[in-house]
C-alpha cells in the first residue's frame, strides 16, 4: 500500500496546477490533504473529477481556513471525525479511516502563529493529539500523516540557529510535542529510514526558497511501532509542485 500524504495550501488552488496529473504520477492507494481551505461540498466539487477514489473530508467552521481530506481507493470500515474536544474540534483539522488492520489518521497541526501567539494552545494541541493517537492505537495499529508544523532537529531545518526559539516551528515547545509522540512509540518512519538524509517538505514563497532548497521537513508520516517493520520505503517528492509543500509518503505491506 502506498500512502500520501501532502499539504496542498488550497484545494481549489491546486486543482488549477496540475493536481490530477500529480495523483497519477504519485499514484497512491490513500492520499491525504492538509489545509483545503474549502468547506466540504466545495471538496467534494473540486474533486469531482477524480473519480478512483473514495472522498471524506473534514472543514472548518471558519470559511476558507484548514481543512483535511482524505482519499481512498478501498472504501474503510468507517470515517471518524476530529478529536472529541470541542475547543480543538472547530478547525477540521482531524479525519481518520478504519480498515480492517489498521487505522490511517491524517492531521493538521496547528501553526503557533506570527510572534508565537499560538504557542501556548499548541502545547495543549499536541498534548491531546498525542493522546487520541494513543486511545486510537489501542483499538488498531495507527499511521498518522500529516503536516506537523514543525521541524524535529537541526537536521530537519536549512537555519536551525537563525530560527530556534523564534520562528513558528522550530520552538523547543513544539520539538518537545513531537518528542513526546516518539517516545510514546510512534515512529518517523522517514528518519527512521534514513537518519543522515537531508530533505526537506516546506519552503517558503519568499526569496526564492525552493530554488535555493532552504526548507524545512514538518511533514510527516508516523507508524505505531507495531507496523514499523512493514514499511518498505519512506520518501519525499519535492518534484511534485503546485503547493508549498510537497507530498511525503510510505510504501507499507499491509
Amino acid at each position: 500500500m502506498k500512502i500520501i500524504s501532502w499539504n496542498v495550501n488550497g484545494i481549489r488552488a491546486v486543482m488549477g496546477k496540475g493536481f490530477a496529473e500529480s495523483l497519477e504520477k504519485l499514484d497512491a492507494d490513500c492520499i491525504l490533504l492538509q489545509e483545503t481551505k474549502a468547506q466540504d461540498d466545495q471538496v467534494q466539487t473540486a474533486l469531482e473529477s477524480i473519480d478512483s477514489y473514495h472522498i471524506y473530508s473534514n472543514s472548518a467552521g471558519r470559511k476558507g481556513y484548514s481543512g483535511v481530506a482524505l482519499l481512498t481507493k478501498q472504501e474503510p470500515i468507517q470515517i471518524l471525525q476530529d478529536i472529541g474536544i470541542d475547543e480543538h474540534d472547530q478547525e477540521g483539522r482531524v479525519i481518520a479511516a478504519e480498515f480492517e488492520n489498521f487505522i490511517l489518521l491524517n492531521v493538521y497541526v496547528p501553526n503557533s502563529g506570527e510572534k508565537l501567539v499560538r504557542l501556548d494552545y499548541r502545547k495543549i494541541w499536541d498534548k491531546e493529539l498525542l493522546a487520541y493517537f494513543q486511545q486510537l492505537n489501542s483499538r488498531k495499529p495507527l499511521i498518522a500523516c500529516g503536516d506537523f508544523n514543525v521541524a524535529h532537529q537541526e537536521i530537519d531545518i536549512a537555519r536551525p540557529k537563525a530560527n530556534y526559539n523564534k520562528s513558528a516551528g522550530y520552538t523547543q515547545t513544539e520539538i518537545d510535542g513531537i518528542s513526546r509522540m516518539l517516545e510514546a512509540g510512534f515512529v518517523d518512519t522517514f528518519r527512521h529510514l534514513h537518519p543522515e538524509t537531508v530533505a526537506y517538505s516546506w519552503w517558503s514563497y519568499r526569496a526564492g526558497a525552493r530554488a535555493k532548497n532552504i526548507g524545512w521537513r514538518i511533514d510527516y508520516v508516523l507508524t505505531s511501532q507495531a507496523l514499523i517493520g512493514k514499511v518498505k520505503n519512506a520518501f519525499i517528492a519535492p518534484d511534485i509542485f503546485g503547493s508549498d509543500h510537497c507530498p511525503v509518503g510510505i510504501e507499507i505491506d499491509l
